[in-house]
């Protein structure tokens, strides 16, 4: 009955919208109404509501697509088609090639680890050696932190990896898909060697720094990254949760009911052929070996292309020039040969087990692809609406006072990357914005760019049509929709902690000591968990 409800509602919306786009357009000139303006924000945030409603991502996304559609071909009925089809999904599937092919190849290799009992072994390994809730949490947390090559890469290795430690120490499902979605653009953000380093020195043009030298001085300002990772440790080990993932960890605790989604094709298969009596063959270095090939060479697949791109220079260069969507899937598919010949060699799978595993690590994937693919259509919906040119005007009339200017743009690029679903789009429309409001010589600019850069993540973080929230909760196979609403009450509270540390970077500018911002965050956060704590038990 819930469920007809919402569809109900979710329905009386979209055809609201869809009559309210008509009758604008009819007033005026075609498209103009809604070119540049407000409504190419509708779109996605119509998404938005519609998911927080239904609870399903896949006809949320569909439905933005299409009133996005709507308004590009100013309410014409072939011409919303051809926008779908053309604009929206094959040039979605066309511009992330890239990374669907990496996204597959990962969803192999887990298969080929499954399959070879490895990530039993491990399992058992960490049995008896993590012996606590805390120790499963912080380990994940650490795994997290040591992926920082790319959120993809991260989200769903850590996922594959520390399911089997979280689910033993009774760590339900939203909060892993939490832990997992916390230290993977927050760390991207701010290691200096990553693909969204690569992307951000990509999107800087200044006559005094590098791309690469101006995202590194800006790491200390990042707030938001920083301390979403002193966040994730308190909370940790104050052994605390507050908001719905309080329930959901009660649950877990009381009753080991972890939500976690239906299994999977591949994992009911692997459990009737490993079932619990089933002595696996494959060993902890048959995880850990499979893993460290491939973060090696997805490391030589990014620094490859990042050299070709350039005449001259050194890693830092590569790094700052290379394109993740051809680098990721060089080394992973070579990473993957070399995989296979590895586990037929220690004959832990024959030769026909490691091509099994090939549709099943794709099956695996489809639901993330899917979603991928749909936010991403979502995504060029709102760029053939110019939202760029909407939030630039926005920015431009941005004149208050210097000191309150880098929260003003922390909270814009919060907002601009929470309705589009993307960090990357968010920092690539706003950098050069920033960099006109704070010149090179000012005390700001620094601070002005990390705002920039951190509003962008906390958006990506909190939005449920992020690419990176959703590969959060596919690596870690629960329910999306739960995934965003067990998290958000935490982003949301670092955020606004941020804030307050860019409002205080403003402020200390003239003073010359922007740095202590950072500190009196730190202390921030632990004084709110520890009054969190307090309060609950109140």
């Amino acid at each position: 009955m819930k469920k007809k409800r919402s569809a109900l509602i979710a329905g009386s919306i979209f055809v609201l919208m869809i009559l309210i786009i008509c009758i604008v357009n009819a007033s005026a000139d075609g498209g103009y109404m809604f070119t540049g303006t407000f409504w190419a924000l509708v779109p996605p945030l119509v998404a938005i509501l519609l998911a927080l409603i239904t609870k399903d991502a896949y006809s949320s996304l569909f439905v933005g697509i299409v009133l996005g559609a709507v308004m590009v071909s100013s309410c014409s009925f072939t011409g919303t088609l051809d926008t779908v089809t053309v604009d929206g999904l094959t040039d979605a599937v066309a511009g992330n090639a890239g990374i669907l092919i990496f996204i597959v190849i990962l969803g192999i290799v887990v298969a080929l680890i499954n399959r070879s009992g490895a990530s039993r072994s491990f399992g058992e390994w960490a049995s008896k050696n993590i012996k606590t809730k805390v120790g499963a949490s912080i380990a994940t947390i650490a795994l997290g932190v040591l992926i920082f090559i790319d959120d993809y890469f991260n989200c769903l290795t850590v996922g594959s990896v520390m399911s089997p430690i979280t689910d033993s120490k009774k760590v339900s499902r939203v909060k892993l898909a939490y832990l997992i979605d916390a230290t993977a653009a927050p760390i991207c953000m701010i290691a200096p060697i990553s693909s969204w380093a690569a992307a951000v020195s990509g999107c800087v043009e200044s006559e005094r720094y590098s791309g690469i030298e101006l995202f590194i001085r800006a790491i200390p300002y990042n707030f938001y990254s920083i301390l979403t990772i002193v966040f994730l440790i308190t909370i940790s080990v104050l052994k605390f949760d507050y908001g719905k993932m309080k329930k959901f960890e009660e649950v877990a605790e009381l009753t080991g009911d972890l939500s976690k989604m239906d299994l999977s094709e591949d994992e009911e298969y692997i459990l009737k052929t490993e079932g619990p009596d089933a002595k696996p063959k494959g060993r902890l270095r048959d995880l850990i070996v499979p893993v460290i090939i491939l973060i090696a060479f997805c490391v030589w697949g990014l620094l490859h292309n990042g050299f070709s791109a350039i005449e001259e220079g050194g890693v830092i260069e590569a790094f700052s020039s290379t394109d993740a969507y051809v680098g990721l899937p060089w080394g992973s598919i070579i990473a993957l040969v070399v995989i296979v010949v590895y586990m037929i060699v220690r004959k832990v799978v024959t030769f026909d087990e490691a091509m099994e595993c090939i549709p099943r690590g794709f099956y695996s994937m489809v639901p993330a692809i899917t979603i991928l693919t749909l936010a991403t259509a979502l995504k060029n919906m709102t760029n053939a609406l110019e939202a760029g040119s909407f939030v630039k005007m926005i920015m431009s009339n941005a004149d208050g006072l210097q000191w309150a200017l880098p929260a003003i743009v922390f909270v814009v690029a919060c907002l601009v990357a929470f309705a589009t679903g993307t960090s990357w789009g968010t920092f690539g429309i706003l950098i050069p914005i920033v960099s006109v409001i704070f010149p090179e010589t000012s005390p700001l600019f620094f601070v002005g760019i990390s705002a920039c850069l951190a509003g962008a993540v906390c958006g990506d973080h909190c939005s449920p049509i992020s690419d990176t929230t959703i590969m959060s909760s596919a690596g870690a196979h629960c329910n999306h929709i739960n995934h965003v609403e067990t998290q958000l009450p935490y982003a949301i509270s670092v955020a606004c902690i941020s804030t307050v540390c860019y409002i205080l970077a403003g402020l200390f500018a003239e003073a010359g000591i922007t740095w202590l911002s950072l500190p009196v965050g730190i202390a921030l956060v632990i004084a709110f968990l520890f009054f969190m704590k307090k309060t609950s038990k109140a």
